[in-house]
């Protein structure tokens, strides 16, 4: 991964690993992966630029009569996965969509992120690196192969066996990531038992949403082999920290990180401080892409470490930013809202568009909050400024509307199309009656 390849060494590649079968792979709206597998015969064809697929049964894509698409493989995507069959392994590449007149389709969530990267470079600056912590947890299968609500373990933050039963599992996906290229940087237990978090190295924001994208797979991957169930849902159990996705952010200029001044106040830049006021101005009104999914709300609680309230912080982990200590290359803005159900590529997309427009207009964060925001009363927040995120999906979705921003950078297609599954899945979520109302109320009335 990363080493950009000619479609002669790929194909050499291909013949030294016994390829048999080629997946092209694509991202859909809702961060779904998809993919069309082709036998090694078709490899020419892929290579060209030639494959097409019907976007008409893809969610957010196309209607019926414009359905035709092209799969454009990204060369630099190309991998071989090592737990594929011995009598022949499956490769991939990760392809950008195209319409059949070979313009980008609009609704490719992977070319709407390099479209907002082309105005970060036409601002002067060369990459937007990214490190992200997606945090899963591991549930045990039952006797049918489909996922229960039993733990594999009882473990810790940081414990080790004999409580996390989950270290076998993780110790094989770490195997199998650095087979494929991955840095892994840690591997750990986190908080609430069953769950688990991988670190892998940070990269240029096209890249790491592609290595966000390949990690899932891996993980859910090598959890079914020890018959175990990988989610990423946000807040699966009620009563225990839910998972966060969080990101770590810098911009760089000439091989320079843009956020560092070893003069500056704590040693950041002026940059760094427009880009953190950006996020600011447009966090809950991005909450909504961050965060998508009903079940996202239940983890943006007070109580389990999970950020509530727009503020930011040098040192106090309550607020939604926080700059973490190292500096140099290594200086970060780390963003701590969004969780791993969010579309890698459209999350940095209005992560990116929100610090930029921070940058563009010179705007300046409010004091940081360097006290505990959870020990203080709504009015005490309100007098520092500390705004609170929304707190379902459609009040994010209704803030989202209010932001031209936001709207800008996702485009038209993919707003329109977002908007509209997520508002589905608010009216079928708020027309259902669930479990915990029939407790309270069957008896009662």
């Amino acid at each position: 991964m990363g080493v950009t390849l000619s479609k002669e060494q790929i194909r050499k590649k291909m013949d030294e690993e016994n390829v048999r079968f080629i997946r092209l792979q694509f991202t859909d709206m809702l961060g779904t992966i998809k993919n069309v597998e082709i036998p090694l015969s078709q490899l020419e064809k892929a290579l060209d630029n030639k494959m097409m697929f019907d976007g008409s049964s893809i969610e957010g894509f196309v209607r019926i009569e414009e359905s035709d698409m092209l799969l454009y493989p990204d060369l630099d995507t190309f991998v071989v996965f090592p737990w594929t069959s011995d009598k022949g392994k499956v490769a991939r590449f990760i392809c950008d969509i195209y319409n059949p007149d070979g313009t980008p389709f609009e609704g490719c969530p992977r070319y709407n992120l390099k479209r907002n990267l082309k105005k970060m470079e036409a601002m002067g600056f060369s990459a937007f690196n990214i490190g992200t912590e997606p945090e899963f947890f591991l549930f045990k299968l039952n006797e049918n192969g489909e996922p229960t609500l039993d733990l594999n373990d009882k473990g810790g933050y940081f414990d080790l066996a004999p409580t996390d039963l989950g270290e076998n599992c993780r110790r094989e996906i770490v195997l199998e990531l650095e087979e494929m290229g991955f840095e892994i940087e840690a591997s750990h237990h986190e908080v609430a038992p069953g769950q688990h978090e991988i670190d892998f190295k940070y990269a240029d924001a096209l890249k790491h949403a592609d290595d966000i994208q390949t990690f899932k797979l891996v993980v859910k991957t090598i959890a079914r082999k020890h018959n175990l169930h990988a989610t990423f849902m946000p807040k699966p159990l009620f009563g225990v920290n839910g998972s966060g996705m969080h990101v770590n952010m810098s911009l760089f200029q000439e091989g320079k990180n843009a956020f560092f001044d070893s003069h500056g106040d704590m040693q950041l830049s002026e940059v760094a401080y427009q880009f953190t006021a950006g996020i600011i101005k447009h966090a809950i009104h991005f909450t909504a892409v961050t965060n998508p999914t009903i079940n996202s709300y239940k983890r943006l609680v007070p109580g389990y470490e999970a950020p509530c309230y727009v503020a930011w912080s040098g040192s106090n982990r309550s607020p939604l930013i926080r700059i973490p200590s190292s500096r140099g290359l290594s200086t970060r803005i780390e963003v701590r809202s969004p969780d791993p159900s969010a579309n890698p590529y459209m999350a940095l997309a209005v992560l990116l568009a929100s610090g930029l427009d921070g940058v563009e207009n010179k705007l300046t964060p409010p004091t940081a909050v360097d006290q505990n925001i959870y020990t203080m009363n709504k009015s005490e927040r309100i007098k520092n400024g500390i705004r609170d995120l929304p707190a379902t999906l459609m009040h994010a979705l209704e803030e989202l509307d209010q932001d031209e921003i936001i709207k800008q950078a996702l485009g038209e297609h993919l707003l329109e199309h977002f908007v509209e599954a997520k508002q589905i899945e608010w009216d079928m979520f708020r027309t259902t009656v669930h479990p915990w109302e029939r407790e309270q109320y069957l008896s009662n009335y």
